[in-house]
């Protein structure tokens, strides 16, 4: 028993010291990555505010992707068209310019009669740059400082909870109670501890699909260890037919086939423009208004407009059927808190308002202690 108690002193001595220097070494990015994730929990409440995302519904047709395209890329000539995304009866369609990372710009049209209702430049919109931010700190090499950052996120809410745990029963109650009637200094550090504690177990889902965006081969591994039928690396997608370039525009021809099932079969869908000659046009086509999951990925020559059929690592959500297919599809709306709905992305945003939280407090016990330590030398 005692060989026990000392193994798990030395255990907690090395998580304690990891904990620590990890800690003040990514405290701030941690900080910035909770706010900025609290925030966007509630996006689509948010972007119902935009009043240029909202027309008026009418019974008429919407105009195809070709006339959309056209608007588009008079407002912004010279720029790179990249998606066109049409969404509910009563909102507007949003175009997408790229560039290297990101969306420099987006149009937003009435899809009835063509009205530009908003140009904007997304560098200067509140929730696009929250998102930015969130993604890259809009700063050089932000993306691989977010990307180890979350490595070692995911380091801190393990040690965390080897820290957390009680030598035996009698201490346990302690560990999940908040003695609110303390000392500033003993409330500090309950609350960094205990909820510490509480949120690790859903904050460790969103550091885990975090990994998944920003490493391909964490992502590879995993679905690999779930039973994918085929590496995440994408494939290419599918070549267009460039014989027939220049005798057919297959997008509106694409409409054709896909607008029939919109707000029947399908809530949205999101037209990717090919990058090149020899690309081909995807769809991406949601039956859900609220989640990503369920979405079909639909890939049509971008001459003849014909679909292209094929086992590409995203298809058609009926042909999901393994473990893996979902958990690669779920990723997303997991790390969102949206696979659960309104009720998930409200616990999220708690949570994450918690993870923010966990640097300052972690922080000002580290302070007063290295204070204590100091007046006790002199």
């Amino acid at each position: 028993m005692l060989q026990d108690n000392a193994e798990c002193e030395a255990l907690k001595k090395i998580a304690r010291k990891i904990h620590l220097w990890l800690g003040l070494a990514t405290g701030l990015v941690v900080f910035i990555m909770g706010v900025t994730g609290a925030v966007y929990c509630f996006a689509p409440e948010l972007q119902r505010l935009q009043s240029y995302r909202h027309v008026e519904e009418e019974s008429g047709a919407f105009l195809p992707p070709s006339r959309i395209k056209q608007i588009a890329e008079e407002q912004l000539p010279g720029k790179t068209l990249h998606r066109i995304y049409y969404d509910a009866r009563n909102r507007s369609v949003m175009t997408l310019f790229s560039k290297k990372e990101g969306y420099d710009y987006s149009v937003f049209i009435n899809p009835y009669n063509g009205a530009v209702l908003k140009c904007r430049d997304n560098n200067r919109d509140f929730l696009s740059v929250v998102l930015q931010i969130h993604r890259t700190l809009k700063i050089p090499y932000g993306h691989e400082i977010i990307r180890w950052s979350t490595v070692i996120f995911l380091l801190m809410l393990i040690t965390g909870i080897i820290l957390w745990w009680p030598k035996n029963s009698r201490t346990a109650k302690k560990g999940f109670l908040i003695m609110w009637r303390a000392s500033p200094k003993r409330l500090n550090y309950d609350l960094h501890k205990v909820l510490g504690f509480y949120v690790s177990w859903i904050a460790v889902f969103s550091a885990i699909t975090g990994l998944m965006f920003a490493f391909e081969s964490f992502a590879s591994f995993t679905y690999n260890l779930t039973g994918a039928k085929q590496s995440v690396v994408h494939k290419k997608p599918p070549l267009s037919d460039t014989a027939r370039a220049g005798i057919e525009v297959g997008i509106d021809k694409v409409w054709k086939t896909i607008e029939p099932a919109l707000y029947g079969r399908y809530a949205s869908a999101m037209f990717v423009l090919p990058a090149s000659a020899e690309g081909s046009i995807l769809v991406r086509a949601n039956p859900s208004s609220s989640t990503l999951y369920k979405t079909d990925f639909r890939y049509f020559d971008q001459y003849s407009g014909k679909e292209i059929d094929g086992a590409y690592v995203w298809g058609r959500y009926s042909d999901a059927d393994t473990v893996a297919d979902n958990i690669k599809r779920m990723n997303y709306d997991i790390h969102t808190g949206a696979i659960f709905g309104l009720p998930g992305r409200i616990a999220l945003f708690f949570v994450a308002l918690v993870v923010a939280s966990l640097p300052l407090t972690g922080f000002y016990f580290w302070w007063g202690r290295q204070r204590k330590l100091k007046r006790v030398k002199q």
